[in-house]
Order: C-alpha cells, then sequence, then structure tokens
C-alpha cells in the first residue's frame, strides 16, 4: 500500500523536530493543537507510529514512564532524571555488539538495546 504524505503527518513531524526534547505523544499534542486547534489527539499518535515506521522519528521506550519520540535515529543512550522526568541523550558512545558479552542468555535471540540511565538532571538538583 502506499502511504501519501498529509499535511498531518508534515506537521507532526514538524513539530518532532522542534521540540527536540524527547517529548512524549501528549505532549507533542499539546504543541500542535495550539497552532492547530482542529487537530485530534488520535491523528497526532496515528502519525507518530506512522513517522516511526517511515524512519523519520524513534520511539524510545523509557522504564517507568510514557513513551517518547526522538528527532535523532541515530543509535544512543538517554538518562532520565528520576525527580522530574525530563530524558536527555548521553554523550558516549554506542556499543553495538554489547549483547555478545551478555554470558546467560536464557534462550533468547537478542536483536538490539537500549540502555536508558537513571539520575537527577542540573535543573533538579540545582533545586535541592
Amino acid at each position: 500500500m502506499i502511504r501519501r504524505n498529509t499535511i498531518q503527518c508534515a506537521l507532526v513531524l514538524e513539530a518532532v523536530n522542534k521540540l527536540r526534547c524527547h517529548a512524549t505523544a501528549d505532549e507533542i499534542y499539546d504543541v500542535l493543537v495550539q497552532e492547530h486547534p482542529t487537530i485530534s489527539r488520535g491523528t497526532v499518535y496515528r502519525n507518530l507510529q506512522r513517522l516511526c515506521e517511515m524512519g523519520e522519528i524513534r520511539k524510545r521506550e523509557i522504564p517507568g514512564g510514557a513513551d517518547r519520540f526522538d528527532h535523532l535515529c541515530s543509535n544512543h543512550y538517554h538518562a532520565r532524571c528520576v525527580k522530574c522526568g525530563c530524558v536527555f541523550d548521553v554523550d558516549m558512545e554506542y556499543i553495538a555488539d554489547i549483547e555478545k558479552f551478555i554470558k546467560d542468555t536464557h534462550g533468547f535471540e537478542f536483536t538490539g538495546h537500549d540502555i536508558v540511565f537513571k539520575g537527577i538532571c542540573p535543573e533538579c538538583k540545582s533545586k535541592t
């Protein structure tokens, strides 16, 4: 099936690229609805999924939090603030073959990995 580019899809991609903050679907919707009050939450969710499938953005599953959408599609690691929940990129080389160091695989066939470090962001740290 050929999918055509829609204005809504372009708006969602533009919002993700503009935010550059690992936004949740709800945060992306909140930004879009300010300028486009007729856009529905469902439209935003569908287009986020579509953009992920097209490889334009990446969905980042964050343990203990909502999925985030990343404008960077390259493999990289993240840190999540345990106080405010914000997600940040980590400046660290991606270890592509880290799975080879797993000793007990329990029969798993590993297809990749995501690592999210935990900590306290500078803004939250300054409040304490």
